[in-house]
């Protein structure tokens, strides 16, 4: 079988940089390192992780209180290391009150949208959010608007914004999401706001995933297997892309997912990629498996 892999799968360098963050700190299991929620959204990759003696704390959504035992050699000694999702200011404070060492993980591209919030909400603007409410990006982002946040996802969510919001308002996008949807409310909040700031702040990684999809379907792909975990935003999104281009899409997490025979008597070439959260190992696997078909 001929398999077409995206030049994109595969980890992002935000994702990247969190990882090589923690294992430094790690040293090879020398030193415990704490993540406050998964370091990524891939439970493959949290597993190897842990074994090299980096553990995920506290919850998916960055808020609850830490469990640690100050009383030990190991926790008095850990390193905790925010995750690249990023937090809120009252999450780092919060953390930092803990008296481990900190070492902030956040994705680079997250933390530009930060500062771009924090300067807008200075000069006392309110902050619109393209994104998921529930996802730990958007969850810390909110945490720099002074409480003059809204998080959107349609064009009703634009509507229902209060009116007395005045004229300063910014958009900005959480960086998974897709690129024409945050340029179609854009314009739908600037016909409300005539003088809305709109900042596209969807990430170049999550841009580039997004057209390698049509690229596959022009490359002759028959049908695309999108590997990532199912709560991984980018992940998803990919898989939704892959059925607007009217291919048929196998989201999968590993291998073992996969049902080869069928594939074998379906497709003669299939295009593969991944959310920016999967490891290497795990596409290298199935694009070996697909091959010896």
């Amino acid at each position: 079988m001929k398999v077409i892999r995206a030049k994109s799968a595969g980890f992002c360098w935000g994702v990247e940089r969190a990882i090589d963050t923690a294992r430094q700190y790690a040293d090879h299991g020398k030193r415990v390192v704490y993540t406050d929620g998964p370091l990524i959204h891939n439970s493959q990759m949290m597993e190897k992780l842990e074994g090299e003696g980096i553990r995920e704390v506290g919850d998916y959504e960055s808020q609850a209180a830490l469990k640690l035992d100050m009383s030990t050699d190991r926790d008095r000694n850990a390193v905790i290391v925010v995750r690249a999702h990023g937090i809120s200011p009252e999450r780092r404070a919060y953390l930092k009150s803990l008296g481990l060492e900190f070492r902030d993980g956040t994705c680079p591209d997250v933390g530009i949208i930060a500062g771009k919030i924090k300067l807008f909400a200075r000069k006392g603007y309110h902050t619109v959010i393209f994104g998921d409410p529930k996802h730990p990006e958007v969850m810390g982002l909110m945490g720099y608007t002074e409480g003059r946040g809204f998080v959107v996802k349609s064009e009703k969510d634009i509507d229902a914004l209060p009116e007395n919001i005045g004229e300063k308002v910014c958009m900005v996008s959480q960086t998974t999401m897709f690129t024409f949807d945050f340029k179609s409310l854009g314009a739908h909040l600037k016909r409300r706001f005539p003088n809305a700031e709109v900042v596209d702040t969807i990430c170049g990684a999550t841009k580039e995933r997004q057209s390698d999809i049509p690229n596959l379907k022009s490359e002759g792909a028959e049908a695309v297997v999108v590997i990532g975990g199912r709560h991984s935003a980018n992940t998803v999104k990919l898989a939704k892309l892959v059925e607007m281009e009217g291919m048929p899409c196998y989201h999968v997490e590993t291998a073992a997912e996969l049902d080869f025979a069928h594939m074998k008597t379906h497709y003669k070439v299939v295009g593969v990629t991944a959310g920016a959260s999967t490891p290497g190992f795990l596409i290298d696997e199935v694009c070996d498996r697909l091959r010896a078909l």
